[in-house]
């Protein structure tokens, strides 16, 4: 589908895009993604059904934009999440010739890497609600929609919204940067693991990790971390700590909210020990889903950690 050519088409007719490689029905949700009583209820809405004035992206793209909706592939929003940190990355992603104040036509794309080439993704933008709510990711601004459509696009890619239930974040990652990644176990972590994550920061490298457990049954733990989970990486840092130093890592969830209770945390004491001006610059105390832990922390709480860039 070329995106430009079927753009010029509807809008000389004066007619929005429906895709009937992706239609909005149940079979671009799949099959088995909800009990039958709840797909036949399942309503698709354009943004500008659902706002007055929709935007693409406001105010530049960021992690906190995401928040996952009633769909399991937090592995694919955790890659999307470090996406938002490397703008080079992003540019090739998002193309920048779309949105809703010109040339609308209910029609966008989106780029992936897949099998050694960027494949270009064409959708509409009919979104799937279920009793009202997003189905998909939901927008944390309600008028910007830049991640519930890339979600669409990446549901085509994969065949439905059901095949995005569940998945690897080592995945993700080469899909949206055509890039090269390495997994590292934390059960059996290599001895400079501090060096590595604060050398992958400088060196602009996606970043995410999840934890053990069984994916789809959201397990929160009491310390606010959840089981077979995916996260992303969004800063590592060594900073002055009373008479010495400390590497801390900041993690984000792409729930959106939901974060580590321990050592580091939003409210933990250990940041009583920092000085004023470097707490100011690291410690965002806002319940958005992200947060520090030391590194001794990461280890025990998480199984994998995924590094991903263009070249080795």
């Amino acid at each position: 589908q070329d995106f430009h050519n079927l753009r010029a088409l509807c809008l000389s007719q004066g007619l929005l895009f429906e895709d009937a490689t992706f239609p909005a029905h149940i079979s671009s949700i799949g099959p088995k993604l909800l009990p039958e009583d709840k797909l036949r209820r399942i309503q698709w809405k354009r943004p500008p059904e659902l706002q007055r004035n929709p935007h693409l992206i406001m105010d530049g793209v960021s992690r906190f934009d995401i928040m996952q909706g009633e769909i399991g592939d937090c592995w694919m929003l955790a890659a999307l999440g470090s996406l938002t940190l490397r703008k080079q990355f992003l540019e090739n992603v998002l193309p920048r010739d779309q949105g809703f104040q010109e040339d609308y036509a209910g029609i966008f794309h989106f780029r992936f890497w897949q099998y050694g080439d960027w494949v270009d993704v064409v959708i509409d933008d009919r979104l799937p609600f279920l009793n009202g709510r997003y189905l998909s990711v939901h927008p944390r601004t309600s008028n910007e929609f830049w991640p519930s459509l890339l979600e669409k696009a990446y549901a085509k890619l994969h065949g439905s919204y059901q095949n995005l239930n569940g998945g690897y974040l080592s995945d993700a990652l080469v899909d949206l940067t055509g890039g090269v990644q390495v997994q590292f176990s934390l059960k059996d972590p290599p001895p400079d693991l501090e060096e590595i994550l604060k050398a992958a920061d400088k060196s602009r490298c996606l970043m995410g990790c999840s934890t053990p457990g069984q994916p789809k049954r959201n397990i929160e733990l009491r310390n606010g971390i959840v089981q077979g989970h995916a996260y992303t990486i969004t800063g590592a840092v060594k900073i002055r700590y009373k008479n010495g130093w400390k590497h801390i890592i900041r993690i984000w969830n792409p729930w959106g909210y939901g974060e580590w209770k321990g050592p580091w945390s939003d409210e933990s004491p250990q940041w009583d020990h920092v000085e004023p001006k470097y707490r100011e610059a690291l410690l965002r105390d806002k319940n958005d889903g992200e947060f520090w832990m030391s590194c001794e922390n990461f280890q025990e709480q998480f199984s994998w950690l995924y590094i991903c860039n263009n070249t080795p």
